[in-house]
């Protein structure tokens, strides 16, 4: 109900609404005030991750592997240490590093990158197919008995993906590439 003599809303819907902005710009300055104060996320906050299709990450090869890698990475001279995942946590899945974490993810559906004409690198006698995505590249091993992808961050180097390939090659036998 207007008020009749200007037309304005009555003074129970104004007080109403300027409590209402007032404990919202509390809300957004007690949040603010509780993050960290560089701006970083929070390195003990589990790290979620989406799920992707992971067929074969329940299977003995992955987790042969993934018992078999570093507790932590070296990235540019930085130790990269270990991330929990936040529930549910992909299966055969690891992370290492803040704010842009390193992953492995074991037991993937095959790359539809893969090609016989796609460019592959050798790493420490892995073959990996590289595939860039904005800031990050994620490296496939085409030439496993399962496939694996590490997502590194182009400010990573080259450290995580060479103690990846040992681990690589230490853990899992070598098979002729699928098409």
């Amino acid at each position: 109900m207007a008020d009749t003599d200007t037309g304005a809303p009555p003074k129970v819907v104004l007080v109403t609404a300027s409590l209402l902005v007032a404990a919202l710009a509390v809300a957004v300055a007690v949040v603010a005030l509780t993050k960290s104060s560089s701006g970083q996320p929070d390195p003990n906050q589990p790290l979620a991750l989406v799920s992707v299709p992971a067929p074969q990450a329940g299977s003995p090869d992955c987790a042969k592997l993934i018992a078999g890698v570093p507790a932590t990475l070296t990235s540019n001279g930085k130790e990269l240490s270990p991330r929990t995942l936040a529930e549910p946590a992909p299966k055969a899945t690891v992370a290492w590093g803040e704010p842009d974490p390193v992953v492995l993810r074991c037991g993937l559906e095959r790359p539809p990158d893969l090609t016989q004409t796609s460019p592959l690198r050798v790493v420490n006698k892995v073959q990996w197919l590289q595939v860039e995505q904005g800031d990050s590249a994620t490296w496939y091993a085409v030439d496993r008995p399962v496939y694996l992808a590490l997502t590194v961050p182009k400010s990573a180097g080259t450290g995580p993906l060479q103690t990846i390939s040992d681990a690589v090659a230490a853990k899992l036998p070598v098979k002729p590439l699928k098409f």
